[in-house]
């Protein structure tokens, strides 16, 4: 892999990792239309997902700061915040389904799940969901996050190890569903990004440490994740400013114009 490669799938991997159009579906199309190819792409990845997962957590640091202070007053006895609170346990809860499912379904996610045909459909199935939500969402509207929804919200989160789903707009749109705001979804997904996307990316880390990598493919994977939290970074701040008075429809017309694309340069 060079350096110009690894620049690219990080930038791809940040536009995309909140954007609600798939970042794993875009790097798989990525590394088909420009030739990019990587002997543990799944690791890569998972890599390259961690460093948008540090972008989240400096983009949130002070809620997270106020969220850990708050879960250590209560551990030691002192003055409870029922806000921080629940939030801590919707995103423990909502966490659970994509730990026990990806585990479940790692080896079909290197294999079977890597194919730009599967990607097409998953983004039209997820489009259909994201339209369904926006729909749904004039009709309900209730902020509050209890343990039952943050555990749906996890299943929809789970539902984005298909590549082409998306992780973002998966959660955006379960939580829309019920009864959240697009912003307080929003927000509500990137939080929850941070224990998938940190823990799955020190996995592989690990993983590619133990195995070993060479030097090239090592200055490859650093400037990769150097694009990608930078570009994430980018993302957060403006696609949240973007959802207080849009819907999520630019994405579905790009999701399904994309699948299209794909459906076509896969049948020649």
């Amino acid at each position: 892999m060079t350096i110009l490669d690894a620049i690219i799938l990080g930038i791809v991997q940040g536009l995309t990792e909140f954007l609600p159009v798939s970042s794993s579906g875009h790097l798989i199309l990525a590394r088909e239309l420009f030739g990019v190819g990587i002997e543990s792409g799944l690791a890569f990845d998972a890599v390259l997902q961690f460093a948008t997962a540090c972008a989240v957590v400096v983009y949130f640091r002070n809620d997270l700061i106020v969220l850990a202070q708050a879960m250590i007053r209560r551990a030691t006895g002192g003055e409870s915040d029922a806000t921080q609170e629940r939030l801590f346990i919707a995103l423990v809860v909502a966490t659970i389904p994509a730990i026990f499912i990806g585990l479940f379904l790692e080896d079909a996610m290197e294999t079977v799940f890597r194919h730009g045909a599967l990607v097409a459909g998953a983004l039209l199935v997820g489009s259909l969901i994201m339209v369904m939500a926006e729909r749904w969402a004039k009709a309900v509207s209730n902020d509050a996050l209890t343990p039952g929804k943050s555990l749906a919200i996890g299943f929809f989160q789970a539902l984005a190890l298909i590549p082409g789903m998306s992780r973002s707009g998966m959660t955006i749109a379960g939580g829309m569903f019920l009864g959240l705001s697009r912003e307080s979804a929003a927000r509500f997904s990137f939080l929850l990004a941070i224990p998938i996307l940190l823990g799955s990316g020190a996995k592989k880390m690990i993983d590619i440490g133990s195995a070993g990598v060479s030097q090239a493919d090592l200055l490859a994977l650093i400037v990769g994740v150097v694009a990608a939290f930078a570009v994430g970074l980018a993302v957060i701040h403006y696609l949240l400013r973007f959802l207080r008075t849009h819907s999520m429809m630019v994405f579905v017309w790009y999701r399904v114009a994309l699948a299209a694309l794909v459906f076509v340069l896969v049948s020649w």
